[in-house]
């Protein structure tokens, strides 16, 4: 079992490791002590969906996205009324808690780990072992997430990114409840994915070609003739052709990726997920797509969680990041990124204060997704500048021009 110091930590898991990506801690806000109105009522609101709504529903196929889009509205200056309404909007869709077959225990939790109906059991699990742990939220997050040979870290891009986006919410709102949802979610939603993580094998493939620029491949892939009528529509249901059927193509291109300068190249890997979204949409026609979304929100989770977890799962994270990517690009049938629609934007005046307002107040305010992605583009901004306004201009273009989402059959 992964050791656990006995003192308390003022972060997640960081120990003191040179970290090969080397980024600050982004700001924590501790709901549990403040005194201001809108920070008490969303500690209340995050407690309340904990207590009375699933991390999954609608079969167990769809997420609890509540934690989302109350911390992301929050923390682009949404009020009490503000979250009250979201919250509102939010949970009518969400379902109660429904019984486990069975407890899950210390001895036996690993058995359990990819079966949805256990979701109340996992979290039960927990939050009983955050007792053990003096209700160190964080210390069970760091025992359970990379304990073992196959560590749950290792698939927590399961999903879209579910999990991971959960727990980076849960550390920059220092949410106990959430961080035990998290775990919930990596147990439930633990797929596949770990293989390629675990298994060195897989990372030892020779690749045709190498790259350091993610741009670079993206563009490979793009015109890669192999990948041409692969798909006829794009989908979800793709990404498990994809790996089951496909799966040597789509580890030619990840593999090609030759990491060298891991800070600045996840850097730009942050510049390609917002390109993804916005870039990739050229005719205000159409519908921003809802699964390369995911690419942008789930980078905004990595970026969270790089300065805290041991170094050594760093480059793995990002590479696993990489791996989703690649496989949703490419079952959305790997659309041209066309950075001049992003350049060419006129601001006009509008700032990261109007993007901010188009999230809280707008008339997508209740899209937990639309909101995400906004604040996203933001902490591109705040974490690496944007002397381009490349960030802001995909904020301004996205906030202005959304209207729905597709990318479905």
């Amino acid at each position: 079992m992964f050791q656990i110091p006995s003192l308390k930590l003022s972060n997640l898991f960081s120990w003191g490791e040179k970290h090969p990506i080397d980024l600050p801690t982004v700001k924590v806000h501790d709901l549990e002590t403040s005194e201001e109105k809108g920070t008490r009522t969303l500690k209340h609101l995050l407690k309340l969906n904990h207590a009375n709504h699933a991390i999954l529903w609608n079969h167990r196929k769809f997420h609890n996205h509540a934690p989302h889009l109350l911390s992301a509205a929050y923390l682009q200056g949404a009020d009490a009324d503000d979250l009250a309404r979201l919250y509102e909007s939010e949970s009518k869709e969400l379902e109660e808690w429904d019984d486990s077959p069975a407890e899950v225990t210390e001895d036996d939790w690993r058995e359990f780990v990819g079966r949805r109906e256990y979701q109340k059991a996992f979290v039960d699990f927990f939050e009983d072992e955050m007792v053990r742990l003096g209700y160190d939220w964080k210390q069970v997050v760091a025992e359970y997430l990379f304990s073992g040979d196959e560590p749950l870290f290792n698939s927590v891009m399961a999903d879209l990114g579910h999990p991971l986006i959960h727990l980076a919410y849960a550390y920059e709102m220092s949410s106990r409840e959430v961080g035990m949802e998290s775990l919930g979610l990596a147990a439930t939603c633990y797929n596949k994915i770990h293989k390629y993580l675990d298994d060195p094998v897989f990372n030892q493939v020779e690749a045709p070609y190498h790259a350091s620029s993610l741009f670079e491949i993206i563009e490979r892939v793009h015109t890669d003739k192999r990948l041409d009528n692969l798909f006829v529509t794009p989908g979800d249901h793709n990404v498990e052709t994809l790996f089951t059927d496909h799966e040597a193509l789509l580890l030619d291109h990840w593999n090609a990726w030759t990491i060298t300068n891991p800070t600045e190249q996840f850097r730009e890997s942050q510049r390609l997920a917002a390109a993804l979204l916005v870039a990739t949409h050229t005719d205000t026609s159409e519908k921003y797509d809802f699964f390369l979304v995911h690419v942008l929100t789930t980078s905004h989770a990595v970026r969270v969680l790089l300065p805290l977890i041991p170094a050594k799962f760093q480059i793995p994270l990002v590479r696993q990041w990489w791996l989703i990517t690649l496989a949703v690009y490419i079952a959305q049938l790997r659309p041209q990124i066309e950075l001049d629609v992003v350049r060419h934007i006129d601001l006009k005046g509008r700032d990261w204060a109007w993007t901010a307002e188009q999230a809280v107040k707008g008339r997508h305010s209740t899209d937990s997704h639309y909101v995400k992605a906004l604040r996203s583009l933001h902490e591109c901004a705040i974490t690496w500048g944007d002397q381009d306004d490349l960030f802001l201009k995909a904020a301004v273009k996205f906030a202005e021009e959304f209207t729905e989402w597709g990318g479905f059959v």
